[in-house]
């Protein structure tokens, strides 16, 4: 597998809001302990940093604390200086930078895919859906389950005539971006109409909830639903995910490999920012993305920071393909080490 690493200053970053980092300035050096970590964000990297936050204790003795109430929260934490580093699906945008107020480095610490899922009665798997007729669905067009547009990409499956029951994140998430800048991509009139972002406007009629955790709570339960989830919560509840078609034209299920694939041959600026949905790749699946953690480059806890995020970008991600993450490319790891000067932990 081959993927492009790109080194200039000259690059631009896919997500324009990213494209150049805050102005340097010091961090609070009153405002976290220096005793243990703490980080907070994304709800999507939240079941494979518990096994890293465990297994670092375990090796180190460094205790870490992360709460996983949504990337554009644990931003908001990181700015505020009461956390050390935050997860997040999604770039900081222009104004998150602005607000820091100091320098921040975006790392990617894995790869992973968002998944379209569904509860409808005599369906537990095997549904397919494209870009536009997910776009529908979210966007409130596409109203039944038996609409033309569904059951011709599902000939052979007997829908429902039932109203479906769209299912959103309601908190700022980094899921909604991979999963809206997806839509953005397939779908002109979604871009111009709802967009793209870690929150957006949608339809009322639909129902919020907080958290990965929490859309695939009201999925399980509520049904003739959809909704978004990242993978591993979606098998982890042993709920029904569509395949989806790619810009190839072919219908991929997501997993670690399709997320992998996802990945293959995309340029990664020097900032590493940059999305990586609606991919070319054959072999990817359309809605996948990074989870990055984020951290101040200067910070009075730096050297505990790095050395965690080293961690991850080394013996971490040998737990990613079990928790259903594809690992960073060797490629793109190194080059993050080289950003916060740190070298490979070894396994011992």
């Amino acid at each position: 597998m081959k993927y492009v690493i790109l080194l200039s200053l000259a690059a631009a970053c896919m997500i324009s809001s990213c494209s150049k980092t805050a102005s340097s300035g010091a961090t609070d050096s009153t405002a976290v302990s220096s005793t243990s970590l703490t980080g907070a964000g994304s709800t999507f990297i939240a079941p494979i940093m518990t096994n890293w936050i465990d297994s670092y204790k375990k090796e180190t003795g460094v205790s870490i604390n992360y709460q996983a109430v949504g990337s554009g929260a644990g931003i908001s934490n990181l700015i505020d200086h009461t956390v050390d580093f935050a997860g997040s699906d999604a770039p900081m945008n222009a104004d998150e930078l602005a607000r820091a107020k100091a320098t921040v480095l975006h790392l990617p610490a894995v790869i992973g895919a968002v998944v379209v899922s569904y509860n409808v009665s005599g369906v537990t798997s095997g549904m397919q859906l494209t870009g536009p007729v997910i776009a529908g669905i979210f966007s409130g067009k596409i109203k039944m389950w038996d609409d033309a547009a569904i059951t011709k990409l599902n000939a052979g499956t007997k829908l429902p005539h039932e109203k479906i029951a769209v299912v959103h994140r309601s908190d700022g998430s980094g899921t909604t971006a991979i999963f809206t800048n997806y839509l953005s991509s397939v779908s002109p009139e979604w871009k111009s109409t709802i967009g793209e972002g870690k929150t957006v406007n949608w339809p009322t009629d639909e129902i919020g909830q907080k958290g990965n955790a929490g859309v695939a709570g009201v999925l399980k339960e509520h049904a003739n639903s959809i909704g978004y989830v990242e993978l591993a919560y979606a098998v982890q509840n042993n709920m029904a995910v569509a395949t989806i078609q790619n810009q190839s034209g072919k219908f991929v299920a997501p997993g670690v490999e399709s997320a992998s694939a996802a990945a293959d041959g995309v340029t990664i600026p020097d900032n590493f920012c940059t999305m990586i949905t609606n991919t070319p790749n054959p072999a990817g699946y359309p809605i996948t993305g990074f989870s990055w953690i984020i951290i101040y480059k200067d910070s009075p806890k730096a050297d505990a920071i790095n050395k965690f995020v080293a961690w991850i970008l080394s013996k971490g991600q040998d737990a990613t393909k079990a928790l259903l993450y594809a690992p960073i490319p060797e490629s793109i790891r190194q080059n993050e080490l080289k950003a916060i000067n740190m070298s490979p932990v070894a396994a011992k």
